[in-house]
């Protein structure tokens, strides 16, 4: 089995206004969201205790930039884990920002 972040299936779920992280289905990491304007602020990021400093919260927030990038959203990082996180990607994400 591969590093837990590699095998992290992110899904969006709109209808909840999140982005959740599974492991073998079950929810160990999300980004909670609020629509925004002409886009989305970025609320509230969770990790399971368990699965800590793995990268997860990482790759829930990475894939929530790439959809708003795709779909044409403005993100306002309202949650300080994803500041932190577009700050040290400025240029990967300064268009979404």
């Amino acid at each position: 089995m591969g590093a837990p972040a590699e095998d992290l299936v992110v899904t969006h779920d709109e209808t909840a206004h999140r982005f959740e992280g599974r492991l073998a289905g079950r929810v160990v990491a999300l980004a909670d969201y609020v629509p925004h304007g002409d886009g989305i602020a970025l609320v509230h990021t969770e990790v399971d205790p368990a699965h800590e400093h793995e990268g997860l919260a990482t790759k829930v927030v990475d894939t929530a930039l790439h959809e708003a990038r795709a779909r044409g959203w403005r993100v306002v990082p309202a949650c300080s884990f994803v500041r932190l996180h577009v700050r040290r990607h400025a240029q990967e994400y300064a268009d979404v920002l």
